[in-house]
């Protein structure tokens, strides 16, 4: 916690650029500090897909776990790829709280 507020990491994938917004919008206003993904490489976010650019932002967003006390994962319909799966798994391993869109 930070300052009495819950910190919180969006995971998921970033195909569901729109759904990571409204949920940024709706955690902020239940009080949380929410850290997301910089880019949203497979809604358009080109920069991704240049050499070493998804392997450095897939460490980063470990880092983000690490500084949060939970993470949400953004599963619309129900989708989890291998990314978020290994993220989710992070986040048990280092005893994050785990919460779900769907």
């Amino acid at each position: 916690m930070q300052n009495g507020f819950k910190v919180i990491t969006l995971c998921g994938s970033t195909r569901f650029k729109k759904e990571y917004l409204e949920a940024q919008k709706r955690l902020t206003l239940k009080g949380y500090i929410v850290i997301s993904v910089g880019l949203f490489g497979h809604s358009g976010d080109e920069d991704v897909w240049k050499p070493g650019v998804k392997e450095m932002l897939d460490r980063m967003h470990l880092a983000k776990i690490d500084m949060a006390d939970g993470i949400f994962v953004v599963n619309v319909d129900g989708y989890i790829g291998e990314s978020t799966r290994r993220e989710i798994e992070y986040a048990k391993e280092h005893g994050k709280t785990i919460e779900f869109l769907e």
